[in-house]
């Protein structure tokens, strides 16, 4: 089957938006058609999460239903029980007696200063959202850029956005990508249009524009006092343990580094989920390797192209795109 360089080339799994364009925020859901072992990863200064801590290898639960990403900052925490409300429907979750409790870990990005109508009331969105991205989940091609938990999404150079890539090893397993990108620093190198995340494109999926022939490495931060984060999830079709996959969560974390000048800082609260659906098992220990290392490019390459798809919202003041600053090369 011929790839199509995102999250859903990993079988058994279904990405779904909701995304409100007034709010400049929005929702993404990445739901498992079986409970997958799962795991995961903090290295921002300032994150935020639900159940977060049960991924930790060391914890009883093994496997989840689905992960949530959502702007919103801790209001967007929400969101999670709306993707629970869709599981519970359709009899999902963790055994406990004779009741069942979907299990749904989240990671939210700040983007509450980004010009959108923020004035929703007594009661925040996100449960509605949350329940929106579930039932819009599917499985085969979805939009990038300026949508579900990357509608709201800024750097400190261009307007970020969602991005997906994914990449087969020798063996036959595959891995993907996604993620939010709402970085604190900046995607692309100076002033230009180059990516940090060049050396790993893969046919011209965010612009095929190379490296710049010298490199401004000078500190581009958004604000000093905003928190941002960039979030996602990594998931391989191989069969892993927990521990296994808790290493490929800090892998990933290498993609974010190799594509975010700065990653990390105080004021990010960068989160990597990450799963493994158990659909091919290893052959021999190396094939493990090769998924850490395709775990690391494709979430550089997801980075990139979060923001080379980005809009910017429809409102005044709103930070440009990538596509309104720069123009790509003539074909």
């Amino acid at each position: 089957m011929a790839m199509l360089n995102l999250l859903t080339d990993i079988e058994g799994l279904a990405v779904g938006h909701a995304t409100d364009l007034a709010l400049g925020s929005g929702v993404t859901a990445i739901v498992f058609d079986q409970p997958a072992i799962a795991s995961g990863s903090v290295l921002g200064g300032a994150p935020g999460g639900r159940d977060a801590a049960l991924l930790d290898p060391a914890m009883t639960v093994q496997a989840v239903d689905a992960f949530v990403l959502s702007g919103g900052s801790a209001f967007g925490l929400d969101a999670a029980g709306g993707v629970q409300s869709g599981l519970r429907e359709i009899g999902r979750g963790f055994a406990v007696g004779s009741t069942r409790v979907p299990i749904v870990p989240q990671a939210i990005l700040m983007d509450l200063l980004n010009g959108g109508n923020k004035d929703w009331g007594l009661h925040s969105p996100y449960r509605d959202m949350g329940y929106d991205a579930f039932r819009a989940a599917a499985k085969g091609a979805f939009t990038l850029g300026s949508v579900g938990a990357g509608t709201g999404a800024t750097t400190a150079t261009v307007k970020g956005g969602i991005g997906s890539a994914s990449a087969r090893t020798a063996s036959g397993h595959t891995v993907a990508a996604l993620i939010a990108v709402n970085a604190l620093g900046s995607a692309t190198i100076g002033d230009g249009p180059h990516f940090w995340a060049a050396p790993f494109e893969e046919n011209g999926e965010f612009g095929g524009l190379g490296l710049p022939p010298s490199f401004d490495t000078r500190l581009r931060l958004k604000g000093r006092t905003i928190t941002s984060t960039t979030i996602g999830v990594v998931v391989t079709n191989a069969l892993l343990t927990k521990a296994q996959v808790h290493r490929l969560s800090i892998m990933a974390h290498d993609g974010l580094a190799r594509a975010i000048l700065p990653a990390h800082l105080p004021l990010d609260g960068d989160t990597i989920f990450a799963a493994a659906t158990g659909a091919k098992p290893l052959e021999e220990p190396a094939d493990f390797l090769d998924i850490c290392h395709l775990a690391t490019l494709v979430t550089a390459r997801a980075v990139a192209r979060g923001v080379y798809e980005a809009s910017a919202l429809p409102v005044a003041g709103a930070q440009p795109a990538w596509r309104d600053r720069f123009s790509l090369p003539a074909q």
